[in-house]
């Protein structure tokens, strides 16, 4: 009886641990920002490591995009600043005067990138190069 009564508390000593153990291994609820890879379509601008890549444009070359799911992210909070860092330590600097919303505008050499944020995910566009055809065209017509 003392036996049984034992092995009882030993058997939910150890369900007790396992679901400690379960729930702590699960994942965070919000990113931890701290470690990076570079984006599938601009490998010189940061994307966290714990974003997973859900959609690409392929063979687009006016439209050039990829989202990435990144839960606990919020459209209306702003990035947080250890993202901001890493970013600009990569090199590339905010145009804050191209901002519109939750999409911002980073600039790198001759490069720029829009980093859009919603809720738990974010896009990565590379905006067309404007063609000197057309540019050429209108200054024709001036």
């Amino acid at each position: 009886m003392l036996h049984n009564s034992r092995l009882r508390i030993a058997g939910i000593i150890c369900a007790c641990t396992i679901l400690i153990m379960g729930s702590a291994c699960g994942s965070p609820s919000q990113p931890s920002w701290e470690s990076f890879d570079g984006a599938a379509n601009v490998k010189s601008f940061p994307i966290p490591k714990e974003a997973n890549r859900t959609e690409q444009t392929k063979g687009n070359s006016d439209l050039d995009y990829v989202r990435y799911s990144l839960p606990g992210l919020k459209e209306s909070d702003s990035l947080p600043e250890p993202y901001m860092e890493v970013i600009e330590s990569w090199g590339w600097k905010e145009k804050k005067e191209e901002q519109k919303g939750s999409s911002l505008v980073f600039e790198k050499g001759k490069s720029i990138v829009h980093l859009t944020v919603h809720d738990d995910f974010l896009i990565i566009t590379v905006p067309a190069p404007l063609k000197k055809e057309a540019i050429q065209g209108l200054e024709s017509k001036k």
